[in-house]
Protein backbone atom coordinates (compact mmCIF):
# COMPACT_ATOMS: atom_id res chain seq x y z
CA UNK A 1 0.00 0.00 0.00
CA UNK A 2 1.31 3.16 -1.13
CA UNK A 3 1.11 6.57 1.50
CA UNK A 4 0.96 9.95 0.02
CA UNK A 5 4.90 10.66 0.76
CA UNK A 6 5.22 7.46 -2.08
CA UNK A 7 3.14 9.20 -4.47
CA UNK A 8 4.74 12.70 -3.51
CA UNK A 9 7.86 14.24 -6.71
CA UNK A 10 10.74 15.32 -5.78
CA UNK A 11 10.69 18.14 -7.57
CA UNK A 12 8.14 20.38 -9.73
CA UNK A 13 8.51 23.29 -11.40
CA UNK A 14 9.00 26.20 -9.65
CA UNK A 15 7.26 29.88 -10.47
CA UNK A 16 10.70 31.16 -11.93
CA UNK A 17 10.82 28.17 -14.31
CA UNK A 18 13.59 26.13 -11.98
CA UNK A 19 13.23 23.07 -10.48
CA UNK A 20 12.09 23.68 -6.43
CA UNK A 21 12.01 20.66 -3.89
CA UNK A 22 10.83 21.01 -0.24
CA UNK A 23 14.41 22.43 0.56
CA UNK A 24 13.55 25.27 -1.43
CA UNK A 25 10.48 26.16 0.04
CA UNK A 26 10.78 29.28 2.36
CA UNK A 27 11.68 28.44 5.95
CA UNK A 28 8.68 27.98 8.43
CA UNK A 29 9.42 30.70 10.16
CA UNK A 30 9.05 32.88 7.54
CA UNK A 31 8.02 36.58 8.41
CA UNK A 32 8.62 38.72 5.15
CA UNK A 33 6.64 36.96 2.78
CA UNK A 34 7.78 38.33 -0.89
CA UNK A 35 5.97 37.69 -4.07
CA UNK A 36 8.93 34.84 -5.13
CA UNK A 37 7.97 33.00 -1.55
CA UNK A 38 4.53 33.42 -1.73
CA UNK A 39 4.71 32.01 -5.61
CA UNK A 40 6.96 29.12 -4.29
CA UNK A 41 4.66 27.90 -1.72
CA UNK A 42 1.49 27.83 -4.38
CA UNK A 43 3.66 26.04 -6.70
CA UNK A 44 4.62 23.40 -4.11
CA UNK A 45 1.10 22.40 -3.29
CA UNK A 46 -0.20 22.70 -6.90
CA UNK A 47 2.42 20.66 -7.93
CA UNK A 48 1.74 17.47 -4.97
CA UNK A 49 4.95 19.09 -2.98
CA UNK A 50 3.27 19.90 -0.31
CA UNK A 51 -0.49 19.35 1.08
CA UNK A 52 -2.81 22.79 1.32
CA UNK A 53 -3.23 21.38 5.17
CA UNK A 54 0.86 21.18 5.52
CA UNK A 55 1.28 24.65 3.85
CA UNK A 56 -0.98 26.46 6.27
CA UNK A 57 0.47 24.48 9.18
CA UNK A 58 4.18 24.82 8.72
CA UNK A 59 3.48 28.49 7.46
CA UNK A 60 0.87 29.43 10.12
CA UNK A 61 -1.60 30.25 7.16
CA UNK A 62 -5.59 30.40 7.21
CA UNK A 63 -6.55 28.38 4.23
CA UNK A 64 -8.24 32.00 3.15
CA UNK A 65 -5.12 33.58 2.95
CA UNK A 66 -3.39 30.92 1.08
CA UNK A 67 -6.70 31.05 -1.47
CA UNK A 68 -5.97 34.73 -1.68
CA UNK A 69 -2.12 34.40 -3.43
CA UNK A 70 -3.71 31.30 -5.88
CA UNK A 71 -6.42 33.72 -6.78
CA UNK A 72 -4.01 36.80 -6.64
CA UNK A 73 -1.57 34.39 -9.49
CA UNK A 74 -4.50 33.18 -11.54
CA UNK A 75 -5.81 36.89 -11.76
CA UNK A 76 -2.84 38.64 -12.25
CA UNK A 77 0.24 36.63 -12.49
CA UNK A 78 3.09 37.00 -10.21
CA UNK A 79 2.48 40.86 -9.85
CA UNK A 80 -0.64 40.24 -8.14
CA UNK A 81 1.37 39.12 -5.18
CA UNK A 82 2.67 42.69 -4.49
CA UNK A 83 0.85 43.50 -1.17
CA UNK A 84 2.02 47.41 -2.09
CA UNK A 85 0.12 47.09 -5.41
CA UNK A 86 -2.67 44.82 -4.73
CA UNK A 87 -5.22 47.66 -5.19
CA UNK A 88 -4.03 49.00 -8.24
CA UNK A 89 -3.91 45.54 -9.56
CA UNK A 90 -7.43 44.39 -8.99
CA UNK A 91 -8.80 48.02 -9.83
CA UNK A 92 -6.79 48.18 -13.33
CA UNK A 93 -4.15 50.23 -12.14
CA UNK A 94 -1.08 49.54 -12.91
CA UNK A 95 1.38 52.42 -13.26
CA UNK A 96 2.49 55.10 -10.40
CA UNK A 97 0.42 57.51 -13.05
CA UNK A 98 -2.45 56.09 -12.73
CA UNK A 99 -2.72 56.43 -8.84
Amino acid sequence: MSTRKDMQPASIMGPTGEPLTLDDLPPSNTKRWVVRRKAEVVAAVRGGLISLEEACKKYTLSVEEFLSWQRAIDNDGLMGLRVTKVQDYRSGKSTPANN
